[in-house]
């Protein structure tokens, strides 16, 4: 049956599955709060703490599977992400475990996301340049969105809490498995590890990369997380918290999911990202108006336009990267690029620091300033294509 599917959605479903695996716990925020009377400093710590596992997963299982292979890294990481989701239930009253769960949640993304759209872009190389980004793109963020939307309901209405709103990403790892784990692989010659250093290098110094990649991949879980994580702390809600919440984690990722094909008629990945960049300020200022009516109802509406800031400059720094990577140095590249991306996982720890002497809606006005700014930057780049 796996066979039958297309080569790259086969990957695409392990990334969607693995990034099901680790935004789950967006949804379970209000939960260890409510159960266990966790602080929402530390609640927020292990949110943020994610991060601390993925990034150096990023940066060093990327460039080893340049060297041997997408499919010898990802097998592993498959089984990574189920090992991680069976310590969150374990954990479910322990800050310690569920740390570690966190963090494995993390290494499993990391070691992911980098090869997994790298081996995308390779099975699409029969399409249009940036189908490969997209298609990434588009498996992330709909795992991203999926997964706490899901355990928000599991954690709202259904009995233990902490345990079954886990237990759809168990199920759903056991069919990934099934039609990822064979998934065929393009033949590459090794690479030449002394080009790849000069070539990697060349790249991340280069304009393209520092004004359109470093200045703004933050911007894309810096986004999406102010979104769920940060804006509705400023008001009350009152019917179904819990369900609320992973209902506006899933709204904001399921429009950059949405957003994405539009982007791609925008044409210039510089000018995808100065649309997200812009929709991020849109939504900024939406939460300063949120912050200061304390209306939950204009959430969905800040949701939809953090999201699509989040989707546009996310397909926008793949394609960027696509366009100035050699195929060879692809999957560490797009290592890097993640890397910055989940910086932004900090924002909602930050902006609880960035509260204790700035209103809500100061904090809101300088975000949106800060990324309005970035856009003559971005645009200022300049894209040069490699093979």
């Amino acid at each position: 049956m796996s066979s039958r599917l297309p080569s790259w959605f086969r990957v695409a479903a392990a990334m969607f599955a693995v990034g099901w695996g680790a935004n789950q716990f967006a949804a379970m925020l209000l939960v260890y709060r409510g159960e266990d009377d966790f602080s929402s400093e530390a609640v927020t710590g292990l949110f943020g703490a994610y991060a601390l596992g993925l990034i150096p997963a990023l940066l060093i299982v990327g460039p080893i599977s340049d060297r041997v292979g997408r499919r010898r890294v990802m097998r592993p990481v498959l089984v990574l992400s189920i090992v991680a989701t069976v310590i969150l239930i374990a954990g479910g009253h322990s800050l310690a475990v569920l740390l570690i769960g966190r963090l494995l949640a993390g290494v499993a993304s990391g070691a992911a996301f980098a090869p997994g759209s790298a081996w995308i872009k390779e099975l699409s190389a029969d399409r249009p340049s940036g189908t490969g980004a997209r298609r990434a793109a588009l498996a992330l963020s709909a795992g991203f969105g999926s997964g706490p939307l899901v355990a928000g309901i599991f954690a709202e209405w259904l009995p233990a809490p902490t345990v079954l709103p886990y237990v759809p990403h168990l199920v759903l790892m056991v069919f990934v498995v099934a039609i990822a784990w064979s998934a065929p692989e393009p033949v590459a010659a090794p690479p030449d590890r002394d080009r790849h250093g000069r070539e990697v290098w060349n790249v991340v110094r280069s304009r393209p990369f520092l004004l359109g990649i470093l200045l703004t991949a933050p911007w894309v879980f810096g986004a999406a997380s102010t979104s769920f994580a940060t804006i509705p702390g400023f008001v009350t809600i009152s019917h179904a918290p819990v369900a609320v919440t992973g209902a506006l984690c899933g709204l904001t990722l399921w429009t950059g999911v949405l957003v994405q094909p539009f982007g791609k008629r925008l044409g210039d990945a510089r000018l995808i990202i100065a649309a997200g960049l812009l929709a991020a300020v849109a939504g900024l200022l939406a939460g300063v108006v949120v912050a200061h009516s304390d209306q939950a109802l204009l959430l969905p509406f800040v949701a939809v336009l953090l999201g699509t800031g989040y989707g546009l400059v996310l397909v926008g720094g793949l394609t960027t990267i696509e366009q100035i990577a050699h195929r060879d140095d692809l999957a560490t590249l797009n290592a890097v690029f993640y890397s910055l991306t989940y910086l932004g996982f900090a924002a909602p720890l930050l902006s609880t620091l960035a509260l204790r002497t700035l209103s809500p809606t100061g904090l809101m006005s300088v975000g949106a300033v800060v990324a309005l700014l970035t856009i003559p930057l971005v645009l200022a780049s300049r894209v040069t294509r490699t093979a």
